[in-house]
């Protein structure tokens, strides 16, 4: 699919390819169950697992998208200039799509990159018909180190032992493989751990500090501050070195023996948007704009916080056209602070 199959009239495509190029990432989340319920778990704007799980009357969103859907609509987008796809849930190996959508995916391009991103429990289950899916990277949630701090964290009776051999797993069928391990007070003493295991492995990895969205706002006092871990690396190394360009939040990078290792800073900036400015959840905004997610309902939002700003595009799925063209003016309008609260047709 080519920019010229997007109709004969398209739309201007500037806001999108400008986010594009700020490395704005898009989110595609092929379920919003999950077989753990990590209490700080957004689920990428759907209802959480462990919202779910506590309230029985409590229901995520329906899923309207096939296989065949999903995958028009990320090609539709990636014509019109997204480049960074990421495969999100809750957990997507736990989706019946996951199978059709990942190995059905064209094969990125040199500017292109598709990353799973797991809690590994399923990779290993997974692997007969996941090493034929084109994907540049997975990245595996390690936000424990314990069956203790796993059950304490995620509520699970899953063993650590599941979660350390999907990362093994990952690692025998795709060529980069990465870390990330959000900083809290319940993994805090298990972080030393967590960083010296990818280290050892040559695993890049990113600590990120809790982003309190909606539900999880009462937990801001259960994390733990990047200083933390930040201290540390640095009586590790000296190769350190500040990245605030692009979207989303500045993060702290450290090198230490070739390995990456990542902190996602709060106090580091984030990209803030022209509909950022008169925002009246801006104050509790710590992200700025740097994700589309799309949704197995089919919806397209642009920040977790503003629900009221997802576009339904599900009856525009087979219309490349009119898909690119809603997309393209929502994004336009969300930069350029117009956009209007979108009606809801949630199931």
């Amino acid at each position: 699919m080519s920019l010229h199959d997007l109709g004969p009239a398209p739309t201007d495509l500037t806001a999108l390819k400008s986010f594009a190029a700020l490395r704005g990432q898009l989110r595609v989340s092929l379920t919003p169950r999950c077989n753990i319920f990590c209490n700080f778990c957004h689920d990428e704007g759907d209802k959480p697992p462990v919202l779910v799980r506590a309230d029985r009357t409590v229901r995520p969103r329906s899923r309207e998208l096939d296989a065949y859907q999903y995958l028009h609509l990320i090609n539709s987008l990636i014509a019109a200039g997204m480049k960074r796809v990421y495969f999100t849930g809750g957990e997507p190996l736990i989706s019946p799509l996951a199978r059709p959508v990942l190995t059905g995916l064209t094969s990125p391009t040199a500017d292109t990159s598709y990353t799973l991103i797991t809690n590994g429990t399923r990779v290993r289950r997974s692997a007969g018909w996941l090493r034929q899916a084109p994907l540049d990277k997975v990245k595996v949630s390690l936000h424990y180190f314990s069956d203790e701090s796993l059950y304490d964290i995620a509520n699970t009776r899953i063993g650590i032992g599941a979660v350390l051999d999907g990362i093994d797993a990952a690692r025998d069928m795709f060529e980069r493989v990465e870390l990330n391990c959000l900083l809290l007070q319940r993994n805090a003493e298990e972080v030393p751990r967590i960083l010296d295991y990818a280290l050892e492995r040559r695993l890049p990895v990113q600590f990120i500090e809790l982003v309190d969205t909606n539900h999880n706002q009462a937990m801001a006092e259960t994390a733990l501050p990047a200083e933390t871990v930040v201290s540390r690396l640095r009586t590790m190394t000296d190769d350190e070195r500040v990245e605030v360009a692009g979207a989303g939040q500045g993060r702290r990078i450290f090198r230490i023996d070739g390995v990456e290792v990542d902190v996602i800073e709060r106090n580091l900036g984030r990209y803030h948007v022209g509909q950022c400015g008169t925002c009246p959840l801006r104050a509790q905004c710590v992200e700025g704009f740097w994700a589309l997610r799309l949704d197995h309902a089919g919806g397209v939002q642009p920040c977790l916080l503003r629900e009221d700003l997802r576009l339904d595009v599900k009856d525009y799925v087979h219309d490349v056209g009119q898909l690119v063209h809603r997309v393209a003016d929502h994004v336009a309008a969300f930069t350029e602070g117009t956009a209007q609260s979108q009606p809801q047709r949630l199931a």
